[in-house]
């Protein structure tokens, strides 16, 4: 089965700084961590104290709400901090890694006689179970929930973003095993979406819907697919993966063992040699950021890329999730009437005095400027030009900010989360925060409808 989708609205943006078709193995960190930041809404409790060794795959910690749920070292070594902020909230958890690693092993799963029921139990002790999130909400899918359907996005818009054709390369057999898997506890179908001429690997993988996709940014997050494919009504729910932590869950299944590595793209203007690079969950960016090299001092490191990612520091460390490192420069230095004279090495939605619409194909060196300072909402109609939901942008971050329930479920909460606003963050004249208003609004609806 595979169908076109063409997305019409949307802006790209084309940065330098690409990652080039060649991967390196990044050199072995000596500290891995895992950041608590990147598992929303979740109330962690520890099972291995400070000081104590682990194995790699073994679980350190589970969901207070859901207790079979685990989360395992990435490397096996010893606990050596457990960072705290107020009110004792764990941030981040640091294991040193042992020179030879030792890894827990399970036995490989049946796929051809296994129930959803073992499946389920299978991803849940092996610490795969994370890797699905789930719409609304978009926090770690509840084991005891069943989807209508489950997406998957290989095609990727976002700027710098890794080329999941690149990365997926070779990895058929996990992909298969994983998504017969996932198959086994939706009664619904999976659907993945591929870009148009692209040679994916999911091409050759059965039992799925396929998609072909086609249009600027963004047409590759998922949320824009699953609007368009299949949109999810109130009481309805979606799970949602990425492409490559489907190979870590098909390799667990095939193999009985949790291995996290990942291949992350190294890319910005501030990065001398962008490429790829194998890492594993938790690694320590500058095993493989000083590897490429910098191009100033003064630049800004983002874990994610440049519209969704957040600020890390090199000594900070790979994100669960995240397939892309960026490095920009720094915009803490301001124009001179920079907003009263015509601009033409910056990228724009409008064309008042900007001229990028002219050159749609040229790449640029932007850095972190916001190009103006926060101030109220204007109606200016650019929100809908890149906007390509049937949702009303503006209505439904308004009703966010009021906190008025009953408004944010008819104008489509459910249907979207933070990365959806990403764009509209990006050409809001007003310099207001989209993401943190749809965060704090999907927050209060889930506590208060649930």
């Amino acid at each position: 089965m595979s169908e076109n989708l063409r997305i019409k609205k949307g802006l790209d943006i084309k940065l330098v700084g690409a990652a080039e078709h060649t991967t390196s193995k990044a050199v072995t960190s000596n500290v891995y961590a895992i950041t608590l930041n990147d598992f929303y809404g979740l109330t962690p409790k520890l099972m291995v104290k400070e000081g104590e060794e682990v194995k790699a795959g073994e679980p350190i910690f589970y969901n207070k709400d859901v207790k079979e749920m685990v989360f395992v070292s990435p490397v096996s070594g010893e606990l050596i901090e457990v960072v705290r902020g107020a009110r004792r909230k764990i941030l981040t958890i640091k294991i040193l890694a042992d020179k030879e690693q030792q890894q827990i092993s399970h036995n490989p799963l049946d796929l051809d006689h296994a129930s959803d029921e073992e499946v389920r139990a299978f991803l849940l002790k092996t610490g795969c179970w994370p890797f699905i999130k789930q719409r609304p909400y978009d926090l770690i899918a509840n084991p005891g929930t069943t989807p209508k359907a489950i997406f998957i996005s290989a095609y990727v818009t976002a700027p710098l973003a890794a080329d999941m054709d690149y990365v997926l390369q070779g990895k058929e057999k996990e992909l298969q095993a994983a998504i017969k898997a996932l198959g086994k506890m939706t009664p619904g179908l999976i659907h993945v979406s591929i870009g148009k001429n692209s040679d994916s690997p999911f091409s050759k993988i059965e039992d799925i819907a396929l998609h072909k996709v086609s249009g600027p940014h963004p047409a590759g997050l998922v949320g824009t697919q699953i609007n368009k494919i299949d949109p999810i009504n109130k009481g309805e729910l979606v799970w949602t993966l990425s492409p490559q932590d489907l190979v870590i869950i098909g390799e667990c299944i095939l193999s009985g063992k949790f291995n996290p590595e990942r291949t992350v793209a190294l890319v910005g203007s501030s990065v001398r040699k962008p490429q790829y690079y194998t890492a594993k969950i938790g690694a320590e960016i500058s095993t493989f950021l000083y590897a490429s090299g910098v191009n100033e001092d003064n630049f800004r490191l983002i874990n994610g890329d440049v519209l969704t990612g957040s600020k890390v520091k090199p000594d900070g460390y790979l994100g669960f999730y995240n397939t892309t490192v960026t490095a920009i420069p720094e915009g803490d230095d301001y124009e001179f009437f920079g907003w009263n004279k015509p601009v033409f090495n910056k990228i724009s939605s409008t064309r008042a005095l900007t001229f990028s619409w002219l050159q749609p194909n040229k790449k640029y060196k932007l850095d972190t400027n916001t190009n103006g300072e926060h101030r109220a909402f204007v109606v200016t109609g650019q929100y809908e030009k890149v906007f390509p939901l049937d949702i009303y942008p503006l209505q439904l971050l308004k009703a966010c900010m009021v906190q008025d329930l009953d408004e944010m479920e008819q104008l489509g909460l459910y249907e979207v989360i933070p990365e959806d606003f990403s764009l509209t963050e990006f050409v809001c004249i007003s310099k207001q925060p989209h993401q943190k208003i749809i965060r704090d609004g999907l927050d209060l609806l889930h506590k208060e409808i649930g």
